[in-house]
C-alpha cells in the first residue's frame, strides 16, 4: 500500500460497490484519511474489500469510522441507473459521497480509472486503487458492508430471489428467480437478464 501524502495533506479515498449487480443501488463512499489513520489501518488489516470475508469487513467498519477525518455515503438508485447508464451512475454516486463530506479534502483518490466530471476538487485516478491505496480501500469497506445491509433488508421485501445471499449479484438461482418470479421494482431492467 502506498502513503505518499505529506503529513498535512488530507486525501479522500472514494469506491463505489454494486456496478455488476441486477438488483439494488450503486453505492459508494469516501473516507478522508490522514496519513497517521493510513498506518493504523494498514496495520488492522484494511485491504481491497473483495479480499476480506464478510465478518472481517465488518468487524473494520468501527476502527475505519472512528480513525476517519470525515466519512460519507452516497448513492446511485436503480431510477438513476436507468435513466443514466451504470457508469455514469456510479460516478454519480461518488460525487453524491464527496459532497455529503464536511472536510474539503486537499485530494480525491478515485478507484478506477474515469475522473469524475465538474467535481471542483482536484482528483487522481488510480487503477486498482482499492489495493494500492487505504484511504480507496477504506471507503470500498464502508460502501461494501452498507449495500450488503441494505440488500439483506430488502431480500425480506422481496423475498424469492435469495438476495441475502448473492447481495444482488446475478447468481444461478437469482437469475432462476427472475425467469419465474420476474423482475421487482429494485431490478436494473436494462441490464441482461433483468427484463
Amino acid at each position: 500500500m502506498e502513503l505518499n501524502h505529506n503529513s498535512t495533506t488530507t486525501a479522500a479515498g472514494v469506491d463505489e460497490v454494486g456496478r455488476g449487480c441486477l438488483f439494488g443501488p450503486v453505492v459508494a463512499a469516501a473516507v478522508v484519511l490522514l496519513p497517521s489513520a493510513c498506518e493504523q489501518l494498514q496495520s488492522l488489516g484494511v485491504t481491497d474489500s473483495k479480499r476480506l470475508s464478510p465478518a472481517r469487513r465488518e468487524s473494520l467498519v468501527a476502527p475505519i469510522q472512528a480513525l476517519a477525518t470525515d466519512y460519507a455515503l452516497g448513492l446511485a438508485t436503480v431510477y438513476d441507473i436507468e435513466r443514466l447508464n451504470i457508469l455514469h451512475a456510479s460516478l454519480l454516486a461518488m460525487t453524491r459521497a464527496l459532497r455529503r463530506l464536511s472536510v474539503r479534502p486537499d485530494l480525491c483518490l478515485i478507484d478506477g480509472n474515469q475522473a469524475i466530471p465538474n467535481l471542483g476538487l482536484p482528483q487522481q485516478t488510480v487503477v486498482q486503487g482499492d489495493r494500492l491505496h487505504i484511504e480507496i480501500a477504506a471507503a470500498s469497506i464502508l460502501a461494501k458492508v452498507w449495500r450488503d445491509r441494505l440488500i439483506v433488508r430488502l431480500d425480506r421485501r422481496y423475498p424469492g430471489y435469495h438476495l441475502a445471499r448473492n447481495k444482488g449479484y446475478g447468481s444461478a438461482a437469482h437469475r432462476l428467480a427472475l425467469q419465474t418470479l420476474g423482475p421487482t421494482p429494485q431490478h436494473r431492467r436494462s441490464f441482461k437478464g433483468c427484463s
